[in-house]
């Protein structure tokens, strides 16, 4: 094995695994695995299953060592396996499903082969040294990803911060966490990251208290939001004025209509889980708080639509633009717009959705599809928009949204 290059085994298409698989094929020999052939094709053709430019870019224009396949024979003679395959949260069992990383390490068993193993997946604080009994032959880090959607590359590219979790007993294994270190910093552009090294427990801790702390100062101004709009105030003089106090400082700040997609939601439910049998309050809280802004914002567009229905407005349509959280991005998964639909039709509300990503001709979770965006504004009586984008600024005087910033 040359000493600066190794042969990496990436699990998961996603856009983590994606991103690191893209990041590290630059200096690397790179494949990724995954049980969805269309995905596993259009890499091979030098195309991105997700939105991000910078994917789209590393693929066509670098010279990466990367190539994609459904097959587990991909993972023989591996230094490292990159597991970044899907952990939703089971609300059945109230804890992160981690089967398909397990899938992986029987894959892995049942092949007898013997390779150091870096979970990107978020996982419960725990799993790591938990899988370590399960797996012996298996040498186990922890590295959490701190990606945003529709800038994963972007963000691997000049990270904030790499941590490294392994079991510090095992100096084996810390070799083996210091060239994984080197690795990712050899392949980034920025000049100075900072980076820790501890043990996986705390390595997991990390990443589920970074995403509650981000979902609970979306939870925080959205409440400021929901309070000013009540009382008739300005909310922007307000975050304005807050936000100049350095210590608070003018980021993630922007109201919404609560926050969504693939991390908060299911990590700061892991993270309250977590807390059993341990005090607390806040966790919690911060779950409550996000149902609570999601009810407030079905009240205020029920409100401004006119329902419940009267003569007058009998025909009204709640005309909902786009589904993704973020602007720039194709996940709508857990967005927060979809809890409120849900409660606008709960209420007898008719709803339809504008969002050109669905392949859907006719419904979508039983609501109308509008393909023509042209149609969409003709017919809507109010359009409900999480981020505004010029391509509705014509329709301003329908436009219901919490952006007051114009930024994620």
């Amino acid at each position: 094995m040359d000493n600066n290059k190794y042969k990496i085994v990436v699990a998961g298409a996603g856009y983590v695994g994606l991103a690191n698989a893209v990041l590290l094929s630059q200096k690397n020999d790179v494949t990724i695995v995954d049980i969805n052939p269309v995905k596993i094709e259009l890499i091979n053709s030098k195309k991105s299953p997700i939105e991000d430019k910078d994917i789209e870019y590393y693929l066509n224009e670098k010279d990466l060592q990367l190539h994609a396949s459904t097959s587990s024979e991909s993972y023989v003679s591996a230094d490292f396996v990159l597991i970044a395959t899907p952990t939703d949260y089971d609300e059945d069992k109230d804890f992160f499903d981690t089967s398909a990383i397990e899938n992986v390490l029987d894959v892995l068993a049942e092949k007898n082969i013997k390779t150091t193993i870096i979970i990107k997946s978020t996982i419960p604080v725990g799993y790591t040294a938990q899988i370590s009994q399960r797996y012996p032959n298996l040498d186990f880090i922890f590295s959490p990803e701190f990606l945003r959607e529709g800038k994963a590359l972007y963000d691997s590219l000049y990270p904030s911060r790499v941590i490294i979790g392994y079991d510090q007993k095992n100096k084996n294994l810390g070799n083996k966490a210091e060239i994984f270190k080197q690795l990712l910093l050899d392949a980034t552009l920025k000049e100075s990251v900072d980076s820790l090294f501890m043990n996986t427990t705390e390595a997991e801790a990390v990443k589920l208290f970074a995403n509650t702390f981000l979902a609970t100062r979306v939870a925080f101004f959205n409440e400021l939001d929901t309070y000013a709009q009540i009382k008739e105030l300005d909310t922007r003089s307000i975050i304005d004025g807050v936000c100049l106090d350095p210590r608070i400082g003018d980021y993630y700040n922007n109201p919404s209509f609560g926050y969504g997609g693939y991390c908060l939601p299911k990590d700061t439910k892991q993270l309250h889980a977590n807390f059993a049998n341990v005090p607390n309050k806040l966790m919690g809280a911060v779950i409550a708080s996000n149902d609570t802004r999601k009810e407030f914002i079905a009240r205020m567009i029920l409100e401004k639509a006119g329902y419940p229905y009267s003569c007058e407005n009998e025909k009204a349509i709640i005309g909902v633009y786009r589904l993704a959280m973020k602007t720039g991005s194709d996940n709508f998964r857990n967005s927060a717009i979809l809890d409120v639909m849900k409660i606008l039709r709960s209420q007898g509300a008719k709803v339809a959705i504008y969002e050109p990503t669905i392949d859907e001709n006719d419904d979508f979770m039983g609501f109308r599809i509008i393909k023509s965006l042209t149609k969409f504004k003709s017919m809507s009586t109010i359009i409900i928009a999480n981020r505004f984008t010029e391509e509705i600024s014509d329709v301003a005087n329908k436009l219901y949204t919490s952006d007051l910033f114009r930024r994620d």
